[in-house]
């Protein structure tokens, strides 16, 4: 009896250690990828264009603020109160106006950034999924964020079900 159990082990571990042999894991760093296209390139060329002439515009802005500031401090107690108070406006509106900026500038930043990124994070996850269905892939793991970028759903058991069982959930 021992035998059989010993000898039933064994076909259980052989079969067991059959089915893993076939499956295949893969691992990518995404940001590396990512970085070797061309397509990378042009976008952050595009983008660092964007950013120097956001930041120029800015900086054009601040110069004329701080100028315009030494010029109240110096000659202000020499204005009419008319005089003063509508220079200390123009400062106050300038003030608004660089803050504004910065503000849509940054936000300009941001979509031009997503616009022309976007199509390379698409095109990159595309080309994983379809490599992982190719060669016949389980799992690819991007070890540059840590997560997940393909499994093979005929070849993986969600476990949802039993974890929702195990903890009495509906």
């Amino acid at each position: 009896m021992k035998r059989i159990l010993g000898l039933f082990s064994i076909i259980i571990l052989a079969a067991f250690t059959a089915e893993a042999q076939t499956l295949k894991f893969g691992h990518i760093n995404s940001d590396e990828l990512i970085q070797a296209m061309p397509e990378f390139d042009s976008a952050n060329v595009k983008l660092e264009k964007l950013q120097k002439e956001l930041m120029n515009t800015l900086e054009l802005m601040s110069v004329e603020l701080n100028n315009k500031s030494e010029t109240y401090n110096k000659e202000s107690k020499n204005y009419t109160d008319l005089v003063r108070q509508t220079k200390e406006q123009e400062l106050v509106d300038l003030n608004r106006r660089i803050q504004d900026f910065q503000t849509n500038a940054q936000s300009q930043f941001q979509n031009r950034q997503i616009e022309l990124l976007q199509p390379i994070y698409a095109k990159v996850d595309k080309a994983l999924k379809d490599l992982g269905k190719e060669n016949g892939f389980v799992y690819i793991f991007d070890i540059a964020k840590g997560g997940l970028v393909f499994y093979d759903e005929t070849k993986s058991t969600n476990v949802m079900p039993l974890a929702r069982a195990k903890l009495g959930l509906k």
